[in-house]
């Protein structure tokens, strides 16, 4: 049976009247997503039509999922709460404090060693508070996720920007920070501004060397990074019922990468294919009788411009594999075009290392048509050039896998190593030996992002996004820009062989099968648990609510600094070692944007102090600052704060000092934890005016006093001669979220309403 299956008959036995009754508001047929959305509402069935891209709408989600990086500073918000228990289900996983290194067993054991008194933290919070927790070694929450909590038709949110992945199931999952997570746990609303339709249409069937990560990758290419802000992307047509459900979560899972508030697809086969593979027949049974409600009506899909905001169109038939890098997932190449393209832009092409896993690609599909290139290349006698990682997905997958000799098929060549069920490289948890040379290099990974720096920490590693089929076949060759389709390999014999088409399974014959899957269920009572933590530990550290505003224009404040060009989560809050601090708000905060481009310079983490003139750490300037009693600004370039959903970006600078973030445009999940933190999170009228601000400016919002809905804000600059000059501010803010920033936190508004 299905974990939480009396929640999901709640939400089926709804959605019929709630999907009628926004078709009877709307009058005319439904997309997918419009029909989970309005059956999700808080309000329950809906009495008027939303606005897309500007109505901000209140949902009721039906779970919660964190990953351990994030789940400390959620729940330690969470414990301010004031509630004996979650009033959603939820759960946690421990899946990113496990660095790569040696292999599985060895780096397990190390991860429990550092991080015992995290995960004991983590456990007991979810023991005491109903939550469920998958303990180290479980697998990546996403695979986990799909495993056993996604269901067509549900809303889920999820502190981790991949939270998207479970759109392979048919939900509605959104990446969030920990605030927005600790407001639906704490029993209230979750507010978003309702999104735009995207629709790709789907034809075709893949073939070859052609896998569903090849969809996504396409799509990055066309959408690029933001091309997807605001949206949600729904996918339809014969190519969608075609993929494996798998298949379709791995393209769900990298619609972050284009911004894409969400990514789903239709109920149909494929799903139910994998829900009963994983022991969730009964929830198919439920499925099947709303099955007209779970995925968008004929009349929308059969003139999908009428109803879609945009709509794109990729025949499956025509698809070629791609590699997307290095530095940002939207430069698309096709691997036929690499090899031209890679002398134009002298990236290297030899291959030290090739990875295989992530949340978007461990599956047990991923996993079989992998090994069949291995398999072929063994058989062929060809031995593979460049070491092969591989991070199976979860305890379920690899327990599965070895027991179908796939592992052993991997360990015919002493070159692959299998690393624990875990995020590891994808999140920078991966001690890559020489990595601190910083030598020009390139890798090849299965992975979602290949930010600068994000995998081994070193800014000249250039990184691929491929799909695993083509990471095996460029770990076997070596080479960046070998294409499996056209060229040879040389064997033992001297022969010159071709790597034969992979070939996959899509769920094991069988069936899935675990000895223990990590999971750990609450106490029914938690009353008496107490939760503790060291006061001189330096992973762990109790939060103290921010300071309400006064009321009161901010005058005197200072640039903190002006970044230049693509500033993701990555270079405001890099993750790899300072993952350890985690949960330690004011020793994570000296990595506070150590990463992002200094507008004046070009340095990375050199800022000048206005106060002594001289050049020094951005954390260390904020904190001089924020010890003479002066506010601090910090002002981005587009798309700022692309990438993960971890609120430490927006929290950090808080708790530095800084009162407002000024850009072109915004990231929507770091945008919304901004204001969650009780900051401004603005953007220039005309961006030109970015070009305005000086490194030794002072800043005056001189009509904050009047802060109010769909209001332009003033900003007074004066530079360093004294001259001044004005310019005008955007800002998405709503009552509520002015709310947020009057009381200091929406986390201040929760305990005030609970008080």
């Amino acid at each position: 049976m299905a974990f939480d299956i009396e929640m999901i008959k709640a939400v089926y036995s709804v959605m019929g009247e709630r999907v009628e009754a926004a078709r009877k508001i709307l009058n005319r047929p439904l997309t997918l997503t419009e029909k989970i959305l309005y059956s999700h509402l808080e309000q329950g069935s809906t009495t008027e039509e939303f606005i897309r891209s500007k109505s901000y709408v209140d949902f009721k989600p039906d779970r919660v999922a964190m990953q351990d990086a994030t789940a400390q500073m959620a729940l330690l918000q969470f414990m301010q709460a004031g509630k004996k228990k979650v009033a959603v289900p939820s759960t946690a996983h421990a899946d990113h404090l496990i660095q790569a290194k040696i292999g599985a067993d060895k780096d397990l054991q190390e991860s429990l060693n550092k991080n015992n008194e995290v995960f004991n933290f983590l456990s007991s919070v979810c023991n005491k508070y109903g939550i469920g927790f998958w303990k180290p070694g479980s697998g990546i929450i996403h695979q986990v996720v799909l495993e056993n909590y996604a269901f067509p038709g549900g809303m889920m949110i999820g502190t981790d920007s991949h939270t998207v992945n479970a759109g392979g199931l048919g939900m509605i999952a959104v990446g969030v920070g920990g605030a927005d997570a600790v407001d639906v746990m704490a029993g209230m609303p979750w507010e978003l501004k309702f999104p735009k339709l995207i629709g790709v249409k789907l034809t075709g069937r893949l073939n070859g060397w052609t896998s569903a990560k090849d969809v996504i990758l396409k799509v990055a290419g066309i959408l690029t990074v933001k091309g997807g802000t605001g949206a949600v992307v729904e996918y339809f047509g014969e190519g969608a019922k075609n993929l494996s459900c798998t298949g379709k979560g791995t393209i769900c899972n990298m619609g972050a990468e284009i911004g894409a508030t969400t990514s789903t697809f239709g109920y149909d086969d494929s799903m139910r294919r994998y829900l009963k593979a994983t022991g969730r027949e009964d929830v198919v049974a439920l499925a099947d009788e709303v099955a007209e409600h779970l995925t968008g009506d004929d009349e929308v899909y059969a003139d999908p411009k009428k109803y879609f905001d945009q709509v794109i169109e990729i025949n499956l038939d025509e698809l070629t594999p791609h590699l997307n890098g290095p530095f940002t997932p939207d430069l698309a190449t096709p691997v036929s075009e690499m090899k031209e393209k890679a002398a134009a832009n002298d990236w290297p092409t030899d291959i030290e290392w090739a990875l295989i896993g992530s949340c978007t690609n461990s599956s047990y599909e991923d996993l079989t048509r992998a090994a069949s290139i291995v398999e072929d290349a063994f058989n062929k006698g060809v031995k593979p050039v460049s070491k092969l990682g591989i991070n199976p997905g979860s305890e379920q997958v690899r327990y599965t896998a070895e027991r179908d000799g796939l592992l052993d098929t991997f360990k015919k060549f002493p070159s692959v190593t299998i690393f624990t069920n875990a995020c590891g490289p994808c999140i920078g948890q991966w001690d890559r030996a020489g990595a601190e040379k910083k030598e020009k290099n390139s890798i090849v990974h299965s992975f979602n992002r290949n930010f600068s720096k994000r995998a081994d920490g070193n800014p000249n590693t250039h990184a691929f996004v491929t799909s695993p089929e083509m990471v095996a076949a460029v770990a076997i060759s070596g080479k960046l820009d070998f294409n499996p389709i056209t060229d040879t390999l040389t064997n033992e014999k001297g022969e010159q062989v071709k790597l034969a088409e992979p070939t996959g399974i899509e769920l094991p014959t069988k069936g899935f099968a675990y000895e223990d899957n990590g999971f750990q269920a609450p106490a029914e009572d938690g009353s008496s648990i107490v939760i503790k933590v060291a006061p001189d530990s330096n992973r762990l550290q109790l939060l103290e609510p921010f300071a309400p505003w006064n009321g009161e224009n901010i005058t005197g404040a200072k640039l903190l600094i002006k970044a230049f060009g693509k500033c993701t989560t990555d270079h405001i809050s890099m993750a790899g070692p300072w993952l350890r601090f985690r949960g330690h708000l004011d020793n994570i905060s000296d990595n506070c944007l150590i990463g992002a481009e200094n507008a004046f310079g070009g340095a990375t983490n050199e800022v000048t102090n206005q106060l002594t003139g001289e050049k020094g750490p951005v954390p260390a300037t904020a904190r001089a600052y924020k010890a003479a009693g002066i506010p601090s600004v910090v002002v981005g370039d587009h798309n700022y704060g692309e990438g993960s959903s971890r609120e430490h970006a927006a929290m950090e600078p808080r708790h530095l000092g800084v009162v407002a973030v000024i850009v072109k445009s915004f990231a929507r999940i770091h945008e919304t934890n901004l204001k969650k933190q009780g900051m401004l999170g603005l953007t220039f009228a005309n961006e030109s005016d970015y070009d305005k601000i000086q490194e030794a400016d002072t800043f005056n919002f001189i009509d904050l006093k009047d802060f109010a809905p769909d209001k332009q804000l003033t900003l007074e600059l004066v530079h360093a001669d004294g001259s001044k000059e004005q310019i005008k501010l955007n800002h998405t803010y709503n009552d509520q979220q002015i709310g947020w920033f009057r009381e200091g936190s929406a986390l201040n508004m929760i305990k005030k309403a609970n008080a």
